[in-house]
């Protein structure tokens, strides 16, 4: 039986192609072939930044690239976003054709038996179908975004979106209007839906993606999560009445130190930016539990003023701080600031900050890997969300796991200050966080829910364990994970990796 060969093709953005890779390591572990797609762009950058090492892969792992569309003038414009989305869409698709076409043919590469894009790249399921390849896609938020955004055009349909004019998103009606019939969902602000709903245009790209997403989604052959089924399993029950296969296989990072299979010793990702490992140095001279960790991720754009006002809450706080954060200019307003108090970088390893022991809170913007990567290690949040899926992530993170508090968007020190206190303080989000996190781990350690669904996975791409027809990767019926491993089996084959352990 030839090897299998998976296609990942994520969205050429640091917050899909991360985890993505993550993603595309697990069946490579387990025996499947994996060719991992990049822009040009992208692929250029991460040479630039990490090495050529970086992107050469190795056996059975390989990286290519293609072209986005976009001349070096268009990266440099100011709606560089929104044509990013409209090129891929609309260029990307016959040199994704041609790419596996081309390995197809290539001597001692396996036939591609499954494309896996992640969302915004839905074109690459078309392009599946018409070679008759099955294909799995990887939805890189929340699951709950995914049910929010999947019930955006009943929002359209009942008047909610958009909004009539521009006194709405100042009038309190995104606040005050509650939304209590999302499957899955608690009741919700209509401006916690999303960020897309903030609109007065009919024909916003924002607001027409995160409707046509979802439905773009169902026609994967199987919908794959970085979550685990305790941690959103109302959510998951409503999803699989639309979904017919879904692989819940997070927390990627924990699965990826826990899950059985021989590491690669690198369970990071391919970064845009140059890393600073420095700032490991520095939390190991701190006290434990003693460190704000502030990070608002690769699109966060701060204004002088913002940036002002959570150095002064962050100092006012009494707290030592690491704040990771992009710009050369407004760095060093931070670092004056600072005066001492903390230390800052430009970019740093996030996962390895987040499980240092002296970190005892992490201010984010809570886009869905770094809650998925606080969660996992057990570190409360002070939630500033402003983009997207983040407004519904702070929302489960603050009303429904209890391991966080949320910051007004009008940034305040005073405000700053008194939550940091309260994150570094408070007994119960601790003990919130410490509750998800052992959940965690024991999803992703051998007969936990991720594992298992891990495995599933494999079978469905023809891994390492039996290979199912592609009709059944294609199947029409909801599937739910099974793992009825006993306790002492478990136990047993995670004594190596720590599992279990508390």
């Amino acid at each position: 039986m030839a090897r299998p060969h998976a296609v990942v093709v994520p969205y050429p953005c640091a917050g899909n192609i991360n985890p993505a890779l993550q993603l595309a390591k697990l069946p490579h572990r387990h025996g499947v072939y994996i060719t991992f797609v990049n822009t040009e762009h992208n692929h250029r950058v991460v040479k630039e930044t990490e090495g050529a090492a970086a992107v050469r892969g190795r056996e059975g792992f390989r990286f290519a690239a293609i072209p986005d569309g976009l001349s070096d003038a268009d990266r440099s414009k100011q709606d560089y976003g929104q044509s990013l989305l409209v090129s891929t869409s609309t260029h990307c698709a016959a040199p994704l054709r041609d790419l596996i076409a081309r390995l197809n043919g290539t001597p001692g590469v396996p036939p591609v038996t499954c494309v896996v894009p992640t969302g915004l790249m839905t074109f690459a399921l078309g392009v599946a179908r018409d070679l008759g390849i099955p294909s799995m896609v990887f939805w890189c938020a929340s699951a709950a975004s995914l049910m929010a955004y999947m019930w955006t055009p009943e929002l359209r349909k009942r008047g909610y979106v958009p909004l009539k004019d521009e006194r709405f998103l100042t009038n309190g009606y995104l606040e005050k209007t509650i939304i209590d019939w999302i499957p899955g969902v608690p009741p919700i602000a209509l401006g916690d839906v999303s960020s897309f709903v903030r609109t007065t245009e009919p024909n916003d790209i924002g607001l027409a993606l995160s409707e046509s997403e979802p439905g773009n989604c169902t026609k994967a052959g199987a919908l794959i999560l970085n979550t685990f089924e305790a941690l959103d399993a109302d959510v998951l029950a409503a999803l699989r009445s639309d979904y017919a296969h879904v692989y819940t296989v997070g927390p990627l990072g924990s699965l990826l130190r826990h899950g059985g299979a021989a590491p690669d010793g690198n369970s990071t990702g391919l970064s845009l930016w140059k890393q600073d490992a420095e700032c490991l140095s520095w939390l190991d001279t701190q006290a434990p539990g003693s460190v704000v960790y502030v990070n608002f991720g690769s699109h966060t754009v701060l204004t002088p003023e913002q940036v002002a006002e959570f150095a002064w809450g962050l100092v006012a706080s009494g707290h030592r701080f690491l704040w990771s954060i992009r710009d050369d200019a407004v760095r060093g307003s931070v670092a004056e600031t600072a005066a001492g108090r903390g230390h800052v970088t430009a970019w740093c390893p996030q996962e390895q900050v987040l499980r240092h022991p002296a970190v005892g809170c992490f201010v984010t913007h809570n886009g869905w890997n770094s809650t998925c990567e606080s969660l996992a290690a057990g570190v409360p949040m002070v939630c500033w969300p402003g983009f997207a899926d983040q407004y519904v992530n702070c929302k489960f993170v603050c009303e429904v796991w209890g391991v966080g508090v949320r910051l007004d968007a009008e940034v305040r020190r005073e405000q700053v200050a008194m939550h940091v206190r309260e994150a570094m303080g408070s007994e119960g989000m601790k003990a919130s966080a410490a509750k998800w996190k052992a959940k965690a781990l024991a999803a992703s350690c051998p007969g936990g829910s991720s594992y298992e669904n891990l495995r599933n996975m494999v079978r469905a791409l023809g891994g390492s364990h039996p290979t199912p027809s592609a009709e059944q990767l294609i199947g029409k019926h909801s599937t739910s994970t099974t793992y009825r491993h006993s306790q002492s089996t478990s136990r047993a084959q995670a004594s190596s990796s720590g599992c279990y352990k508390r």
